[in-house]
């Protein structure tokens, strides 16, 4: 069994949170796990996607080749387009619908919208409105991880719930329980796409 994720988003958005808490409850169940640097412009605003690969058998590269994503998990919608090509036919995307306007020229909202809903398997999710309505600005990523924990499989839901506590535990109860509650807003809000 393997799953392969794509990370997409713009720097400032916690990409890396997401694959920490992935990766992080991926290990702790005994598998293994290989990750692809960080690509992209790290700082606020520039896009970011990274690899990470899941697998109950040893991987031999860190990298997705073109057509094999079992996920591209997106924190912005263009960048969710970008990595179409990598997308297996069978594979999903979960991805924020709130677009992060970070170029003079930003495709047309309704146009993006419209191209992402004609594809077979997408779950658009505002996650940056859920994060609003609750008053937890700083979690719409792990909003986005939640409403993709139906569709990873290769991890539980209750692992990476579990890993939000390890990966947090450092913050504090507050932070750790904010998190986890954020984890199931997007775990709701992902189950009538």
């Amino acid at each position: 069994m393997k799953t392969d994720i794509i990370l997409s988003g713009v720097g400032g958005q916690g990409i890396l949170s997401i694959a920490t808490i992935i990766g992080e409850a991926a290990t702790h169940s005994g598998l293994y796990l290989k990750q692809a640097e960080v690509h992209g412009m790290s700082q606020r605003g520039g896009d970011v996607q990274s690899n990470l690969r899941l697998s109950d058998s040893p991987i031999a590269s860190d990298l997705i080749a073109q057509g094999t994503a079992d996920m591209i998990l997106s924190l912005e919608p263009m960048e969710a387009l970008r990595y179409l090509p990598y997308l297996d036919r069978e594979g999903w995307i979960i991805t924020s619908s709130a677009p992060f306007k970070n170029i003079p020229n930003y495709p047309d909202e309704q146009a993006l919208k419209e191209e992402l809903t004609q594809l077979p398997h997408i779950i658009l999710v505002d996650v940056e409105q859920i994060a609003h309505e609750h008053n937890m600005p700083k979690c719409a990523n792990v909003i986005l991880l939640g409403a993709a924990s139906r569709y990873l499989g290769i991890v539980s839901v209750e692992e990476l719930r579990d890993s939000i506590a390890r990966v947090f535990g450092s913050k504090g109860a507050a932070v750790v329980e904010m998190n986890q509650k954020a984890f199931d807003l997007g775990y709701a809000a992902a189950e009538n796409p």
